[in-house]
C-alpha cells in the first residue's frame, strides 16, 4: 500500500486544522504540535498535513513570500455528504470561488472555495 501526504504551508496551523476539520465534518481535535497537524478520516487515514512556515528547515516551507501559496496546487476532495458540505463551506468563508455545480468531467456536483492560506479547494460529490 502506498499513501501520499500532502504538506501545505500554513500560517496558523490550529486555525487551518479547525478550518478542514469543519470543512469536511470530521471531529474537532487540537494538532499534536503548535507548527504540524494531520488532517485524519474517520478510519485514520491521513487526509491532509499542515506545517507551519519557517518551523523547521524544510526548503520549500522556509517562508510564504517566496511563493503564491496554492500556485500549481488544487485539493480536490470527492466526499459522501456533499450538500452538507457545501452547507459547512458557507458557515467558513464570505463567498465560494466556484458555486454549485456540475463538473461536465466528472458528471459530479462540485464547488471550490480558498482556505485560510489562499489555498484553493474543490469538494466534489461521490
Amino acid at each position: 500500500m502506498r499513501r501520499l501526504w500532502t504538506i501545505l504551508g500554513a500560517d496558523d496551523v490550529a486555525a487551518s486544522c479547525r478550518w478542514y476539520q469543519g470543512l469536511l465534518g470530521l471531529e474537532a481535535t487540537p494538532p499534536g504540535h503548535d507548527h504540524f497537524a494531520q488532517i485524519l478520516d474517520e478510519d485514520g487515514t491521513v487526509l491532509l498535513c499542515l506545517h507551519a512556515w519557517e518551523a523547521h528547515e524544510h526548503p520549500p516551507l522556509t517562508s510564504p513570500r517566496l511563493a503564491i501559496p496554492g500556485n500549481g496546487l488544487l485539493l480536490f476532495f470527492r466526499v459522501a455528504d456533499w450538500e452538507a458540505a457545501l452547507a459547512r463551506a458557507r458557515t467558513l468563508v464570505e463567498r465560494l470561488e466556484e458555486e454549485p455545480h456540475r463538473n461536465p468531467n466528472t458528471g459530479t456536483m462540485e464547488f471550490s472555495l480558498r482556505d485560510p492560506d489562499g489555498y484553493w479547494v474543490t469538494i466534489s460529490a461521490r
